[in-house]
């Protein structure tokens, strides 16, 4: 019952995704004066972590190096590895650095095994999932934000119209990474946390946890305790964006003291991802596979 009832709140069929417009040379799509597509610089790299920070630090009360908060960035070693994904609006009179609105960090299998590994794994063990698929490559999404004005139904859109993008360029298998409710209390989300342990926790081949110094526990009230229209009311966009496209939850939740957040890990195995919303983001993205 409560599966079918999160289909429902996250799949209204009358709540049908607004038209993306496929762009030409490396924009991925476009709504409006919109547009989704990969930094192609150091300077634009350098303009999300400018808003990264904004999101981060000034709205969500982050406390990062000395030297981020000097610079006014959110910026570490994974940014020279990473591809940044921008939302950029074209109707801001001004440069690039006042033009990106929303940001995703993307990170390979294949480039992070070549570095050190993921962010991710400083919170959750990695390591059996990735031995267990072999012949899969994963793709982590980190560090997303949109500016508050930006926060809309369209802006979710593109983001997720370039991470689908990206993913069959790269001929990508599954996606994960971490994704965070506000403060460092896992008790005060006592029913989301609850929800999703119950009903979209991760299991046989994709299970995966947080590591064991870090483990906090998730399922905090009981099943038959959870009104489960008021748990997916009260999860995260972000959160509820991934579930929407079929997405499990990693078992155990970690507390981010510097970021102000407690983080759970979403793994989205890409032939999970529903038939609708493959053929939306498909007939857009496809051309970008070659």
């Amino acid at each position: 019952m409560a599966i079918e009832l999160l289909n429902r709140e996250l799949n209204p069929e009358t709540n049908q995704a607004p038209a993306l417009i496929p762009a030409s040379g490396d924009v991925f799509g476009r709504i409006g004066t919109l547009e989704t597509r990969l930094a192609r610089n150091a300077r634009e790299v350098d303009a999300a972590q400018a808003v990264r920070y904004r999101v981060f630090v000034e709205e969500m009360n982050a406390t990062l190096s000395p030297e981020a908060m000097r610079n006014r960035r959110d910026a570490d070693s994974y940014d020279a590895i990473c591809d940044h994904l921008l939302v950029v609006d074209n109707g801001i009179d001004g440069d690039i650095d006042d033009q990106i609105v929303g940001t995703y960090r993307l990170l390979r299998q294949e480039v992070a095994m070549a570095n050190g590994g993921f962010y991710s794994s400083s919170e959750f063990d990695l390591a059996p999932l990735l031995a267990r698929h072999p012949e899969k490559r994963f793709m982590e999404l980190g560090r997303s934000c949109v500016l508050p004005e930006y926060r809309t139904k369209r802006t979710v859109e593109l983001l997720w119209q370039g991470n689908w993008a990206y993913a069959l360029k790269h001929g990508m298998n599954a996606m994960f990474g971490c994704a965070s409710f506000p403060g460092v209390s896992p008790e005060e989300h006592a029913l989301a946390l609850s929800f999703l342990h119950h009903t979209v926790k991760v299991k046989d081949e994709w299970a995966v946890s947080a590591l064991p110094e870090l483990y906090r526990q998730m399922d905090l009230m009981p099943m038959e305790a959870i009104n489960a229209r008021k748990a997916v009311s009260s999860l995260p966009p972000l959160i509820k964006g991934y579930l929407r496209l079929g997405a499990m939850i990693g078992d155990g939740a970690v507390v981010d003291q510097a970021f102000n957040t407690t983080d759970v890990l979403v793994v989205l195995p890409i032939a999970a991802i529903s038939d609708r919303y493959v053929n939306y983001y498909g007939a857009a993205a496809s051309k970008f596979t070659s």
